[in-house]
């Protein structure tokens, strides 16, 4: 049985780990761990470390989880390059699955973006959608971002000068070489993900919705069962589920 805490217990996305852990035999919820709780004095209960709180306190958690020689899955998103840089120090040490989004249908469509791409070529123009509830903080969401990051690494673009994040006057006809973006944001809108493939006569929309939480929940336990006795390194949901190429 996999050992388990969850930081960040008391958010969304921790309420719904605490729950489907619950009822994953395989998963024992040693603590659930939020603001004013100590986690060091926690962690050594556990095998890994689940941590869905705010991505500013992830790389103090991926620290402490390479200090204790304890496995981390991390889910939160919209880290500096800074944050990135001690997150993947620390991966030297210990395993890691580092996701946006930990939904096998999201996985999927990462796997179907990658490979719409390669076959239909550069003749498509690239847009993605993605709308998610009105108090996410961050925009586009990770789960947009990997698309992006997908399609870019496709095409050979550098993402930084190929993306529109929305568009606004007169801004000239569309160019091959861009990928636009728009992050919509309203209601309890729990995730929805479009990639858009458009070409003169016709069209392809590769679109995932998400209804509950507890598809993500389950995809980030089922990644701390499957992560536990890895070597060091940042693995993703691509590698737990076997669609690496």
């Amino acid at each position: 049985m996999t050992k388990v805490i969850i930081n960040g217990s008391k958010g969304r996305m921790g309420a719904a780990l605490l729950a489907c852990g619950a009822l994953m035999p395989e998963v024992q919820v040693m603590a659930g761990i939020d603001v004013g709780d100590e986690l060091p004095a926690a962690v050594s209960s556990c095998d890994v470390v689940i941590d869905f709180s705010f991505h500013s306190v992830t790389p103090k958690v991926a620290r402490l989880c390479a200090e204790r020689g304890k496995a981390l899955v991390i889910g939160t998103t919209g880290h500096s390059d800074a944050d990135k840089a001690v997150i993947r120090d620390a991966a030297k040490s210990i395993p890691m699955v580092w996701a946006t989004n930990f939904s096998t249908g999201v996985n999927t469509l990462f796997w179907l973006t990658r490979k719409a791409a390669q076959i239909l070529g550069p003749s498509f123009d690239l847009e993605v959608v993605e709308m998610h509830h009105r108090l996410k903080k961050d925009a586009p969401s990770g789960t947009a971002t990997t698309l992006l990051e997908i399609l870019g690494a496709v095409r050979k673009l550098e993402l930084e000068s190929a993306l529109r994040h929305g568009r606004k006057g007169i801004t000239g006809e569309r160019t091959s070489h861009e990928i636009g973006v728009h992050a919509l944001r309203g209601g309890d809108v729990v995730g929805d993900h479009t990639v858009i493939f458009a070409t003169n006569g016709e069209r392809i929309e590769l679109t995932h919705k998400a209804s509950s939480r507890d598809t993500f929940a389950n995809g980030a336990l089922r990644a701390a069962v499957w992560l536990v006795g890895r070597p060091p390194g940042i693995y993703d949901m691509q590698n737990v589920l076997g669609l690496e190429d």
